[in-house]
């Protein structure tokens, strides 16, 4: 093998290395994890208390106009 083989597959060797100890490394992963689950349940949050603030201004106003 000559120092221009080794040169041109230098690179390739490197890049793979990279590749691997990222393909292995799980830490991210639970970053991403917990984001998606945070905005699940927000959207379940904003959904719900949308849901309940229109039925609780009805019975606001009904108990309201029941009272006077």
């Amino acid at each position: 093998m000559d120092t221009q083989d080794f040169k041109e597959t230098e690179p390739v060797a490197i890049l793979q290395n990279v590749w691997q100890n990222l393909y292995k490394d799980e830490s991210g992963q639970d970053i991403a994890e917990y984001a998606v689950m945070l905005a699940v349940i927000l959207v379940i949050v904003v959904g719900t208390i949308r849901l309940i603030g229109s039925n609780a201004n009805n019975v606001f106003s009904q108990v309201g106009s029941s009272i006077q």
